[in-house]
């Protein structure tokens, strides 16, 4: 926890202070089980901007990741960052915040960011086991802010269906593109 002050305050320092931010801003929500189960990072410095990284985003009524669909092999890391607004990045694995179905492969560690206020928070995971991850932001789950990234090849309990809150590439789709943007699905 020191470890997050001390980067939230050098972060703070870096951009010039306190942004005013859109959007949510709730406390976290998590799955009630104790310690993250996942290898994480939480900084507010700048984001490293890579191709394996997806912007959470608030514009004006609209909540989303982008891109909403991402391809990478296994044993790549993914950072999300905060473009705007306040969001998290919550795998639906059942009991995991508010999800209430699993939608990750079976045997594959979850994820779950908690709630991001500054602009400029990252989170990581690692995703190690192969198949399709649906995943979603907790304050934005109901308006349909969900995402899918592909590991390797399709597969898993998502496979052959849409997230219960929202719509994603079919995951075949984010294989041939690498990554679909958000202003480029039509859902």
């Amino acid at each position: 926890m020191e470890r997050r002050r001390i980067l939230k305050t050098a972060g703070f320092l870096a951009t010039g202070g306190v942004t005013s931010l859109a959007g949510c801003s709730s406390s976290g929500n998590g799955d009630g089980g104790g310690e993250p189960t996942t290898t994480e990072t939480q900084e507010t410095a700048g984001g490293s901007g890579g191709s394996n990284t997806v912007m959470m985003v608030t514009e004006g009524s609209e909540y989303y990741f982008d891109p909403l669909g991402l391809f990478i092999d296994s044993g790549e890391t993914v950072t999300f960052e905060i473009q705007s607004g306040s969001h998290s990045a919550t795998a639906y694995k059942q009991g995991t915040s508010s999800a209430e179905v699993t939608r990750i492969p079976e045997g594959a560690e979850t994820f779950n960011s908690e709630i991001l206020s500054e602009q400029g928070a990252t989170f990581e995971h690692t995703f190690e086991t192969t198949g399709t991850y649906d995943y979603f932001c907790i304050p934005h789950k109901s308006l349909g802010m969900v995402g899918r990234i592909v590991v390797g090849e399709p597969g898993g309990p998502a496979e052959g269906s849409m997230p219960p809150d929202g719509d994603v590439p079919e995951s075949q789709t984010i294989v041939d593109q690498g990554s679909v943007s958000y202003s480029s699905f039509s859902g």
